[in-house]
């Protein structure tokens, strides 16, 4: 027969909730861990009272019972699964495990009967019911009547608040059935009554959650924290850990009491305490016992007269009094020192402490995040910076948790913290930019090579280079082809109206004119590169010399087929890895072997690249002057055109003096006569433009003369 039995997906029954988690039984006892706060209850082999295999709603339970009095029921069994466990306790434990099933009749009298801290109704032989007298928090009697009220379980849907039994009225031997129920209920019930004095009291303890400041009074089942506002009683068997963490400035200490079920404010539920004390605060501490009940309860963990700082005191006691262990940070350390990170969560900003099994994020919210619930972790570029990066937590429950803006310096610390928990890191929807920035954090690890980042570094400088030398070959060209004298023409042209006001105006009207041609020749030389971006973006020439290859790449271009015989199968993401794994093991001889080979690569492609500008240039030229011939026939098309309706509006004007000063009159400054006499003129001018034919160019330059 095994020595231990495992299963998965079983349910324990804690106040009226299930909690789902994995039982293991051994020769040495029985233990459970709760999936979800982690918590271990171990039950000796030696403890063990009785054990009952029953029916119950979510197919078969196991009750056990314990000699001190203690009830566990785990829930989730396949009826098959009885008879390996019958044999499992008869041969280990040395128990029958008996098979009882619930009574269903749906009567509502019979007997109570109190065994250990069970209370259970029963008709006949049979158990209807059976409440944990543990989860009772008040009991109340009247008449005939005993109020049973109970503790409220937030992680159930529907909670029992109270239950009322009728007790009839009996004389036997002069006792009232009422009280002996009463006192059998409170005698094991978990009802806290700040009865007699305190252990110690520490005064006006700083509390970040919930805030205030608050006196702490130790009793000896239970925490008293008593503030202006709310009074809090924490029973102990609600502390699922203790945490003592070191602020990052060095001077202030954290304590934080993880609680579960946690302590209630309204609809606000605080599952942790944390208390925030200075280094530099000391105390006198002077327990209220004897010196024999110290020893006899602590066990000398504490002395009657100790003194000290106020957070090894206060730490002290409650290690003592949960009889937990204290969990402090391992062996983390971040890029300042600090045994912390800087981060922010939420709308917050915090301390994300690395442990040994988890993390711990103080303090608003504070966060506890076991590696045994981890799925995944990530790892995510800032959303507005490059300088901060995203930390990223997903649970196997699926819930998420994101640490944002952690310094860039903190990455590779990080990193090998989780490498070395054996965490699994996986990045999920990640773009080119956030990938390549990724790596750029990977490449801040000194213990990894990145081959990617290296060869984008390598193909971004030749980028850088290659521009640089296509601006000067367009820098050249920009020069070669601007001429202010065309730049006057082509303006002159486009604008037809000026053509003929700048050769029949005087000096005045040319100095307007000359201002209108380097106007227009400045929008000319601005549209020039912009119409020749396009060009230079169609695409690269084939005729183009190559891009020389790094050492690296030269290497790994000679030793890949070698890298995929030597491990077959191997992915290209995982050849690359390989492949900067290998490069860098390389001695620095065989480097500089590949590292003559990329410069010749690199000065031959330099030559190559000279020559290759040259030609370019010169086509480049050849293009521009057959473009300048071609231009020059269009204007001579264009001219002749033009010329005809030049002539007419030249010969218009008698004097330049006249014209110009007809140009700049306004209406109101115009006499009748002027008006009349200049309205003949044009008319005249206009039937002999009909009549006679036009002259040539050379006849009216003389005439305008």
């Amino acid at each position: 027969m095994a020595d231990t039995l495992e299963f998965n997906e079983i349910y324990q029954e804690v106040k009226g909730s299930m909690n789902d988690g994995r039982l293991r039984l051994s020769r040495q006892g029985v233990i459970f861990k709760n999936s979800k706060t982690g918590k271990v209850d171990n039950i000796q082999a030696s403890e063990l009272a009785e054990g009952v295999w029953r029916r119950v709603a979510l197919g078969h339970g196991l009750k056990l019972l314990t000699k001190n009095g203690h009830v566990y029921k785990y829930d989730g069994f396949r009826e098959s699964e009885f008879d390996k466990l019958s044999d499992f306790f008869k041969a280990h434990y040395c128990l029958e495990l008996a098979e009882k099933d619930l009574c269903v009749k749906g009567w509502n009298w019979g007997t109570v009967r109190f065994g250990g801290q069970l209370l259970s109704f029963d008709i006949g032989e049979q158990p209807v019911f059976e409440i944990p007298l543990s989860n009772v928090s008040q009991c109340t009697t009247g008449k005939n009547e005993v109020t049973l009220e109970f503790h409220q379980n937030d992680d159930a849907e529907v909670s029992l608040m109270e239950v009322r039994f009728y007790v009839p009225p009996t004389q036997e031997d002069g006792v009232d059935p009422v009280e002996a129920f009463a006192q059998n209920v409170l005698s094991k019930a978990d009802v806290i009554q700040a009865t007699g004095d305190a252990i110690c009291i520490f005064r006006e303890l700083q509390c970040l959650t919930p805030r205030g400041r608050y006196d702490i009074r130790i009793y000896p089942t239970f925490l008293h924290l008593h503030g202006k506002t709310f009074d809090y009683k924490i029973p102990y068997t609600t502390v699922l850990r203790l945490f003592l963490l070191p602020h990052k400035d060095q001077r202030q200490m954290f304590f934080v009491i993880s609680l579960d079920p946690p302590i209630k404010q309204g609809q606000t539920r605080y599952h942790f305490l944390i208390l925030l004390f200075s280094k530099d605060e000391d105390i006198s501490l002077t327990l209220n016992m004897n010196e024999e009940e110290v020893e006899k309860r602590f066990e000398g963990r504490l002395t009657k007269n100790m003194s000290g700082s106020l957070y090894e005191m206060v730490s002290r006691v409650m290690k003592a009094l949960v009889n937990r262990k204290i969990t402090v940070p391992g062996n983390f350390q971040g890029h300042s020192g600090a045994q912390c990170i800087t981060c922010s969560y939420k709308a917050s900003s915090g301390l994300l402490y690395p442990l040994e099994r988890g993390f711990i994020y103080v303090h608003k919210p504070p966060v506890h995040i076991r590696f045994d619930e981890i799925s995944f972790v990530n790892f995510a570029r800032g959303t507005t910076t490059t300088r901060s990066f995203d930390f990223e937590i997903e649970t196997k429950q699926g819930t998420q948790y994101t640490f944002s803006s952690i310094e860039r310096e903190e990455y590779g610390k990080l990193f090998d913290f989780v490498n070395a928990k054996k965490l699994n890191i996986k990045n999920r929807g990640l773009k080119e930019g956030m990938k390549q920035s990724y790596d750029e954090y990977a490449d801040s690890d000194e213990d990894q090579h990145d081959a990617y980042l290296e060869r984008m570094k390598e193909e971004g400088k030749i980028r850088e280079e290659n521009a640089n030398d296509s601006s000067d070959g367009s820098g050249e060209e920009t020069d070669s082809s601007f001429n202010p004298g065309e730049e006057d023409d082509d303006v002159a042209e486009e604008f037809d109206s000026n053509a003929s006001a700048s050769s029949s105006s005087g000096d005045g009207d040319s100095d307007r004119d000359d201002k209108k041609p380097a106007k227009k020749a400045k929008i000319v030389k601005d549209r020039k590169p912009r119409k020749k971006q396009p060009e230079s973006k169609k695409g690269k020439d084939p005729n183009a010399p190559k891009r020389p290859m790094s050492a690296y790449m030269l290497w790994l271009n000679a030793n890949r087929e070698k890298i995929k015989s030597d491990h077959p199968g191997i992915s290209i993401t995982d050849l690359s890895k390989k492949a900067g794994e290998l490069w860098k093991a390389m001695s620095k001889e065989k480097k500089e072997e590949w590292d003559r080979k990329a410069e010749d690569a690199r000065r031959d492609y330099e030559k190559a690249m000279k020559e290759y500008s040259v030609g370019s240039k010169a086509d480049s030229h050849r293009g521009e002057k057959s473009k300048k011939k071609k231009k020059k026939q269009e204007k001579q098309v264009k001219g002749k055109g033009d010329k005809k309706g030049a002539t007419s509006k030249s010969s218009s004007s008698k004097s330049p003096a006249k014209g110009m000063s007809d140009s700049f009159k306004s209406k109101e400054f115009v006499s009748s006569d002027e008006s009349s006499s200049a309205e003949s003129k044009k008319e005249d001018s206009e039937d002999e433009g009909a009549a006679s034919p036009a002259p040539s160019s050379e006849d009216s330059a003389s005439g305008s003369d």
